[in-house]
């Protein structure tokens, strides 16, 4: 299994929160990750691009193994901040 997915990552757990809080109401994950994430990939509304097991931190990965497609994460804490994720894509 694959799985494809964005994610904004800040240092703050509170943010991440108020984030993901907009996200599920509605907002541009795009432009919410373009904003405020720390990560290089905000530069792409945070697409992580394509990724197998073993490619990403198990929280993280764990996180989308649980997702559905267009579905976003309650908020991950991992050692690299608080990430919301949206899963874009999976396939075999």
């Amino acid at each position: 299994m694959e799985w494809r997915a964005s994610h904004i990552l800040v240092s703050d757990r509170g943010l991440a929160q108020q984030l993901m809080i907009k996200v599920k109401q509605g907002a541009s994950f795009e432009s919410l990750a373009r904003e405020y994430s720390t990560c290089p990939s905000k530069s792409s509304g945070g697409d992580l691009g394509w990724f197998g097991p073993g490619k990403m931190v198990p929280a993280f990965e764990s996180a989308c193994k649980g997702l559905g497609v267009g579905s976003i994460s309650d908020v991950v804490s991992t050692q690299f901040g608080y990430h919301v994720i949206k899963v874009t894509g999976k396939r075999d």
